[in-house]
């Protein structure tokens, strides 16, 4: 892996990115499997990617930021405190603008602007809002590499790809196959549930030249990253992981997904 180092940040957060992408569309086919997901599955894939988020918005994210800032700054966790919420009112803003709309809701409870797009494209929407900040956390992480090329910052950026790749299986299979159940063909929701995923190597491409050429941009960066991601958390997945009687495998789910980020940040990061 060490191979590694003599690359360009941008171009291995792209291939990063085009990895977490992949899984998402490895998710997304099992519509070609399955017609239909029992709701306590459902529930404990969305916990799990709850989990992993959380965990990795504090262990990838947060606390490398406070650490970057302790040499340099005597409040340490002011860029970790300005970029953390400056990324969830990131989301917040995106959240009211673009139109969107969350699975089994009826199309008069479209949030964002208004519009006369059709229902299909504003699920797809509301999809792709959990993969902006999941892109803008690997790009962040490979980009830090610009201006700290060493083995522990590659590893942590790779555990990191390779997390929200975990995640981004099931949450790819919970994107198709309900599209499947809202009357979708099996290849038009595989296609529409793995598009969601374009927007993570966008996103990345967009970190990692960001903080790759801007230094000082690092800690902030990565804490609007976890802000953005911690925003989607509490925003959508844990609510739509709570709908219904199957709460309990949602939450362990959650727990599951966070320990098995922490595992992996923590070990091998």
């Amino acid at each position: 892996m060490e191979g590694l180092l003599a690359y360009n940040p941008v171009l291995l957060a792209l291939i990063a990115a085009l990895f977490t992408w992949f899984v998402t569309a490895l998710g997304a086919a099992m519509v070609f499997f399955f017609k239909s997901i029992n709701k306590k599955i459902l529930n404990s894939m969305l916990g799990f990617a709850a989990g992993v988020m959380i965990a990795a918005s504090f262990w990838s994210l947060l606390d490398p930021a406070i650490e970057m800032s302790e040499t340099t700054m005597s409040h340490p966790w002011m860029p970790a405190l300005i970029g953390f919420l400056a990324g969830g009112a990131f989301l917040f803003l995106i959240d009211k603008i673009l139109p969107h709309l969350h699975m089994g809701l009826s199309i008069e409870k479209a949030e964002g602007i208004k519009t006369s797009w059709q229902r299909s494209v504003l699920l797809v929407l509301a999809i792709t809002l959990h993969n902006i900040p999941e892109g803008l956390a690997v790009g962040v992480a490979f980009g830090a590499l610009g201006n700290n090329p060493d083995m522990a910052t590659l590893a942590g950026a790779v555990t990191l790809a390779i997390g929200i790749g975990l995640q981004n299986f099931p949450e790819g299979a919970a994107v198709s196959i309900p599209l499947r159940r809202e009357g979708f063909s099996r290849f038009k929701a595989f296609t529409y549930g793995q598009l969601s995923g374009v927007v993570e190597p966008i996103s990345a491409v967009i970190g990692a030249f960001l903080v790759a050429t801007i230094t000082p941009l690092l800690p902030y960066a990565l804490s609007f990253a976890a802000g953005a991601m911690i925003f989607v958390v509490v925003e959508e997945l844990i609510p739509e992981s709570q709908t219904g009687n199957e709460t309990d495998f949602s939450t362990i789910g959650a727990m599951l997904g966070f320990a098995t980020m922490m595992v992996l940040d923590v070990a091998f990061g």
